[in-house]
């Protein structure tokens, strides 16, 4: 989530992005164009390279300086270099499409060199995404590893930056063919530029992102994205388990009611469109927002616009019996909701997992991260569960990604 919505909402939303500062530094090149996105008809191979444009630079004192909230971030050896990719890959059903994303690299560097793939949280605005919003804080932590010499990675998703149609919110199929065509899509731009990308990917996402890298890291083991392999993994504050934990949290408490109400809206409504929950939104919603809720996630409008025509808590917003739905899942939605959350339980990670939560998280609960490791540690992983203490949502990731970042710095 964008800090135009911190700054208006006291409360954080679920499975948000990290925050977002003014980045002065980055120089901006080229905005997006209409040609550059549509695309979406033309049928090729996945992960293959649409067009790449030059979007920011920044050197390593504007690098450190713009990192200065991220506290003990080691010092950028490197400026670096951002590009915005627009790429091809498939939608929910398997239908050809295109997602933009961005790579960053370390300016200087040539040869074989590491990629970390950065996977985002929340965003329910296009205009937000990382490869067309100068002032992201995605691009920023996405660029920090370049900085530390390594070839920084970051998808869209589909649906957000120049991604066509609405974003499929908290969908494991997407967010996990997205990513991995995104990486397929660096490595033939990193080659125009000298650089080949190693075997092993570094792994990261915060919120819904963690929940990704989780998803992304078993497409790497199990050989779904061409020749990369999984290399390490850390994942932030992400809600791993859906049906036992992150669900329950919104109602009982767990998360702020006026995120739940946020987070809540945008699931049902995108699950709505990829698992059929309702046939009317009269159905799920309460009046008026049964009117007006499906058109606030078209990805066009501000994450605080939107937060404003939602109601506080989600008694507000669903009705009774839609309530009681969610919170006691049967049917093809509970068998869609065990399918999501098998991202820890159906494979067997051959590296260390790292796992990072906050005690005072009520966006994305900390639970999720004991039962993730609970789950991949019965598959016979070696999973670390790190607490960051008495922090918020965002402050995970603050006290977090310093940590991963000089982590994965020993891979440069």
């Amino acid at each position: 989530m964008t800090s135009r919505l911190v700054k208006t909402v006291a409360a954080t939303l679920a499975g948000a992005a990290l925050l977002t500062f003014p980045l002065s530094a980055y120089a901006s090149v080229n905005q997006p164009t209409l040609s550059e996105a549509a695309v979406t008809r033309v049928h090729a191979l996945r992960g293959a390279l649409v067009s790449a444009v030059p979007i920011a630079t920044l050197t390593a004192a504007q690098l450190d300086a713009a990192a200065a909230d991220f506290p003990d971030t080691p010092p950028a050896k490197y400026g670096v270099t951002a590009y915005r990719l627009i790429y091809r890959t498939v939608d929910h059903n398997g239908r050809p499409t295109t997602a933009s994303g961005i790579v960053v690299l370390p300016d200087g560097r040539r040869g074989a060199l590491t990629a970390v793939e950065y996977l985002h949280g929340t965003n329910a605005t296009k205009a937000y995404a990382a490869s067309v919003d100068d002032t992201s804080t995605d691009r920023l932590v996405t660029a920090l590893f370049a900085g530390a010499g390594l070839v920084g990675v970051a998808p869209d998703y589909l649906g957000l930056g120049l991604g066509p149609g609405p974003h499929p919110y908290i969908d494991t199929k997407t967010e996990t063919t997205a990513s991995a065509d995104m990486l397929l899509a660096a490595r033939t731009f990193a080659a125009r530029h000298g650089v080949a990308l190693k075997r092993d990917v570094l792994v990261t996402g915060f919120s819904q992102g963690g929940r990704a890298s989780i998803a992304l890291g078993r497409a790497l083991s199990r050989g779904e994205a061409g020749p990369f392999r999984l290399g390490a993994l850390q994942a932030v504050a992400g809600p791993y388990d859906l049906l036992g934990s992150e669900l329950p949290a919104t109602f009982d408490g767990g998360v702020a009611p006026a995120t739940a109400a946020f987070y809540l809206a945008y699931f049902v409504t995108a699950w709505n469109r990829t698992v059929g929950l309702y046939n009317d939104p009269r159905e799920a919603f309460q009046a008026p927002y049964a009117k007006t809720v499906e058109g606030l996630f078209d990805g066009s409008h501000p994450d605080e616009e939107i937060a404003a025509a939602l109601p506080d808590s989600p008694d507000k917003l669903f009705t009774p019996e839609f309530a009681q739905r969610l919170q006691h899942p049967t049917g093809r939605f509970l068998r869609a909701l065990q399918a999501a959350d098998q991202i820890c339980h159906d494979w067997t990670p051959r590296v260390p997992i790292h796992l990072y939560s906050g005690t005072k998280d009520t966006d994305v609960v900390a639970a999720n991260a004991d039962a993730c490791a609970t789950g991949l540690r019965a598959r016979g992983a070696q999973v670390t569960v790190h607490s960051m203490g008495a922090v918020d949502h965002f402050g995970t990731a603050f006290a977090a990604y310093p940590q991963i970042v000089r982590t994965f710095s020993h891979w440069a």
